[in-house]
């Protein structure tokens, strides 16, 4: 007689869904870890016909009634499985030693605890049962068809109504942009996630599911609310199942189209916002995150119900990895479970988006996570999330095959990965990559912008001048006349003028002789304001610098013409030569040298391309940037802002000025033009210069 170990007596089995082969399944549930376990034929058998207690009388009574063939070979998988899920009933002192073990190695230090979970930290607050069997009759109309035609109508009427205002509905998001908008946000998505949650608990109920806590979940230190319907799988229709899912979701959209329709009719005022707030945080929030099936939200549980396949993630993880190994290194594993080509082909597909999409997820995190905290812990916090969620399984899968490494051959597989390996190597490690793309401008070599220096008119001039001519140096361009200005030195003057004749006098006149030396400093501090004032009306005579083409900023510079204090008048643009300047980045100025080839691509269709030598380096980085055209403040490449007090635009990024020249065969330029430069420097592989970036980065944000 092989006798069995006892079952726990708490342990209960329901039907389950069928799978997508249609073979029947079973669910053991575990109440006392909230785990259920999806079981085959098989197993079944075997556990209704435990209390038999001997495992040669229930392998004989299968096989004598029922078509399948099973061994004692299966109660001992049967068993392992359930030793090692803690199902048995513990009887002696090596089942306490191991139920111990299993406890010690479960414990987690605190530092390990925070490592796992202070991503999401759990918080139940509420057994919600008692609430929702006695409130469960207030909220049976949202379970009838009349209701959910009535959210339908509701929502194509609100949102043709939007759609005919469309510009005034975008508006009014321009009126939550303070801090009193971003709490109102905040009201409306509370209330919303607290209906979303109600949905699931009122519809687990509905279908016979125990919902045994209610609370809320730290998300990246976010608060999120969060209901446990893990009962939900013991629902053997998986029509229900997905309602269940999907009941959040549904009832957000239910308020979003109440709500959206109630924008259209409400009057202006604190009703009106509040549906907005509530139709916008509720289309999105529920569209854009409770959708994806990639993270553990209602989409996933909705796919996993639609698809009938429990653990979704974690299955199809396994076939990716199995899929992958194969197709690298052929190792020739048995598939991890049976399934359609069609279906592998899903799951393998879903498996790789799934990872793509959580690496752009955890490495935002990460960032989050950066910003979120202080220099030192934001960092610690970074290298933790990246290492964590996105080197440790790249580091598991290496170790797995290394381990295997004693079964790879030289097969079609092995010599593709290899091909693969040299050619990424090549790509990556090897320096072939040359040259140095950056924005520059390439104008003439002598240029240069004149201004009004003050407000005033423009007045009579002798000779004008024309667009397009060709003027001297010191060739008077125009003269302006300010009231302003001259009024200003008039007074200076009288002041200078009263100040001369009391320093004449200071030698008789007792009072004045009191005042001493600094009576006569301030007569010179008088004659220096009437200097400067005499020196700004002389700027007002606005003369060329050099001889060249004067090209007019405003053609309309009549006399009378008022103008404001720094309006362009004129650019003078000499004969000859040409310039360029590159704006080059720290990752490559160490790679430009003087004498290097330039070919400057122009941002014009109507200028050819022109080769050009590289003069300068310039040995500190650019402070602010002098060429507004290329700032990304003006639609340009170079990421900077305008200081708020100066409007000096500041650079984000240290960058490196380039000057080149000595270009072939160009013209005069009549102004500045802007484009690309590709500039000739040494090779480099790639990861030199991710490896280069990487130690910069952590340079530059160590320095706390």
């Amino acid at each position: 007689m092989y006798r069995l170990p006892q079952l726990r007596q708490e342990l209960t089995l329901t039907v389950g869904a069928p799978t997508p082969e249609g073979a029947p399944t079973w669910m053991l549930h575990d109440p006392a870890a909230n785990r259920f376990f999806q079981i085959g034929w098989p197993a079944f058998e075997m556990l209704s016909r435990w209390p038999l207690d001997d495992a040669n009388a229930i392998v004989a009574s299968i096989n004598r009634n029922t078509t399948l063939s099973i061994s004692l070979d299966d109660i001992e998988a049967l068993l392992r499985m359930l030793r090692q899920q803690n199902l048995l009933v513990a009887t002696n002192a090596s089942d306490t030693d191991r139920l111990s073990a299993y406890a010690e190695a479960s414990k987690l230090t605190q530092t390990m605890w925070l490592l796992k979970h202070y991503l999401l930290i759990r918080i139940p607050l509420w057994h919600p049962m008692p609430f929702l069997r006695r409130a469960a009759r207030f909220a049976g109309f949202a379970y009838r068809p009349a209701f959910w035609m009535l959210v339908v109508a509701c929502a194509l009427t609100g949102l043709f109504l939007v759609s005919r205002r469309w510009d005034e509905f975008l508006h009014t998001f321009h009126s939550y942009a303070d801090l009193q908008g971003i709490v109102a946000v905040g009201v409306a998505l509370a209330f919303a996630k607290v209906l979303h949650e109600f949905g699931h608990a009122f519809t687990a109920q509905r279908y016979g599911c125990r919902v045994p806590t209610m609370g809320v979940a730290l998300l990246v230190m976010l608060p999120v609310l969060y209901t446990d319907t893990t009962e939900a799988w013991k629902v053997p229709s998986r029509a229900s199942r997905l309602r269940i899912g999907a009941a959040g979701m549904l009832s957000e959209l239910a308020l979003a189209a109440f709500a959206t329709l109630a924008w259209n009719l409400l009057p202006d005022g604190p009703l009106r916002a509040g549906a907005f707030l509530l139709a916008t945080t509720t289309w999105i929030g529920t569209l854009v995150i409770n959708a994806s099936p990639f993270m553990r939200f209602d989409g996933y549980f909705l796919l996993s119900d639609w698809l009938n396949t429990p653990n979704l993630h974690d299955r199809a993880f396994a076939l990716g990895r199995w899929w992958m190994r194969e197709w690298l290194f052929g190792f020739g594993d048995p598939q991890p479970e049976p399934c359609s080509p069609s279906r592998r082909r899903f799951l393998i597909g879903f498996s790789f988006a799934t990872w793509v999409y959580r690496l752009v997820v955890f490495f935002s995190i990460a960032l989050v996570v950066y910003h979120a905290f202080f220099k030192a812990l934001g960092m610690a916090l970074f290298c933790v999330e990246f290492g964590w969620f996105i080197v440790r399984p790249v580091l598991r899968e290496t170790t797995v095959v290394w381990r295997r490494r004693a079964q790879l051959h030289w097969t079609r597989q092995t010599r593709r990965s290899a091909l693969l390996a040299a050619a990424l190597f090549g790509f990556f490690v090897l320096p072939w990559h040359a040259g140095v793309s950056a924005p520059a401008v390439f104008g003439p070599q002598q240029a240069q912008g004149l201004y009004a220096v003050e407000a005033g008119y423009v007045a009579a001039s002798p000779s004008p001048v024309r667009d397009g001519e060709q003027v001297q140096a010191g060739q008077v361009l125009a003269a302006l006349v300010s009231p302003d200005l001259a009024f200003k030195l008039k007074a200076a003057q009288a002041d200078e003028a009263l100040l001369r004749w009391e320093v004449e006098q200071q030698p008789f006149d007792d009072r004045l002789r009191q005042e001493g030396v600094a009576l006569k400093r301030r007569w010179d501090a008088a004659r220096e304001t009437v200097n400067g004032f005499s020196a700004e009306i002389g700027q007002l005579t606005i003369r060329a610098p050099f001889a060249g083409i004067v090209h007019m900023a405003d053609d309309n510079l009549a006399v009378g013409t008022w103008l404001p204090r720094g309006e362009r008048l004129f650019d003078v643009v000499g004969p000859h030569g040409v310039k360029g300047d590159a704006f080059v980045g720290e990752n490559d100025v160490a790679r430009i040298v003087t004498g290097q080839r330039a070919k400057f691509v122009p941002g014009i269709v109507e200028m050819a391309a022109v080769q050009c030598r590289v003069q300068a380096v310039d040995k500190v980085n650019v402070a602010t940037l002098d060429e507004p055209s290329v700032a990304s403040v003006y639609g340009g490449p170079i990421a900077a802002e305008a200081e708020p007090k100066t409007h000096q635009l500041v650079p984000l990024q240290a960058i490196w000025r380039v000057r080149f020249g000595e270009c072939d065969g160009t013209q005069m330029l009549s102004r500045d033009v802007t484009g690309t430069v590709m500039l000739g420097a040494g090779r480099e592989s790639f990861a030199a210069r991710g490896v280069r970036a990487l130690v910069a980065a952590v340079q530059r944000e160590a320095g706390f």
